[in-house]
């Protein structure tokens, strides 16, 4: 557990801080580096692994909580770990439903990974960028903590099957993809597991509803849809805009 601060500032990374998939932009990560030095904690909250989270980090903001897999992995201190896994019945199940729509899938482990999708999907290139994990069969894995669907014959059937299973359920419609993780699992939850209840916080995506909705101050990257009425403030899917926002932050008193 650590220490719950309203000087907390979450960040969710792809299509929030990173815009092409691998880097973060110069200009936030200087703004980044002010909100530090102003007395935020920061944390990344991120549907990646923490083993895809570091390489797009670059090594910066060592002291950084984070939140992987949808909140099914986190980092405190540098030390990872698994926090909601899918039991095994419940992996058979979805499986099962996998099979029935001939799903390809990548399939995360606290750190390795399996992946039986298209060579050249665009997910592909942000898979262990660097080159930290091993890709396995699925039975190799010790526990799945996240299970991401990039290819299915019907994938609108295949997360109401998922649903229907009581997994939590993220069907990313502009990506066709679909993010299944165990349970009621969701970055907020994992939040409150480490005890953080008053925070800011920063997300683009359906995934980061529940992130946005209990915020003290919420800002969402872009027009997705889904957080209309959310968060109290929009900026612009560019690196001006969030750096500046994210300045803006940190010279706010009180925040």
């Amino acid at each position: 557990m650590i220490t719950s601060s309203a000087r907390t500032t979450v960040f969710d990374i792809d299509g929030t801080l990173c815009f092409d998939g691998r880097t973060i932009d110069r200009r936030i990560l200087d703004a980044l580096a002010d909100c530090e030095r102003a007395g935020h904690q920061l944390v990344f909250a991120s549907a990646r692994p923490v083993r895809d989270l570091l390489p797009v980090l670059g090594g910066a903001f060592p002291t950084a909580t984070l939140i992987g897999g949808n909140g099914s992995l986190v980092s405190v201190d540098g030390r990872v770990r698994a926090r909601a896994a899918f039991q095994a019945g419940e992996l058979d199940r979805l499986l099962t439903e996998v099979e029935r729509f001939r799903a390809g899938y990548l399939a995360d482990g606290p750190w390795d990974y399996a992946y039986t999708g298209p060579a050249d999907h665009p997910i592909r290139g942000r898979v262990d960028q660097g080159g930290l994990a091993r890709r396995v069969e699925l039975a190799e894995l010790p526990s799945v903590v996240k299970f991401l669907v990039v290819e299915a014959t019907d994938l609108a059937a295949l997360a109401q099957a998922g649903r229907a299973l009581g997994m939590t359920v993220n069907h990313h419609l502009d990506e066709a993809i679909i993010d299944f993780a165990p349970g009621t699992t969701n970055k907020w939850e994992a939040l409150t597991s480490l005890g953080i209840d008053a925070y800011n916080a920063f997300g683009n995506d359906i995934n980061d509803l529940d992130l946005l909705r209990n915020a003290r101050h919420s800002v969402r990257v872009g027009t997705h849809p889904g957080l209309d009425g959310v968060a109290r403030v929009t900026v612009a899917a560019e690196p001006e805009a969030v750096a500046a926002e994210i300045s803006r932050l940190a010279g706010a008193p009180g925040r």
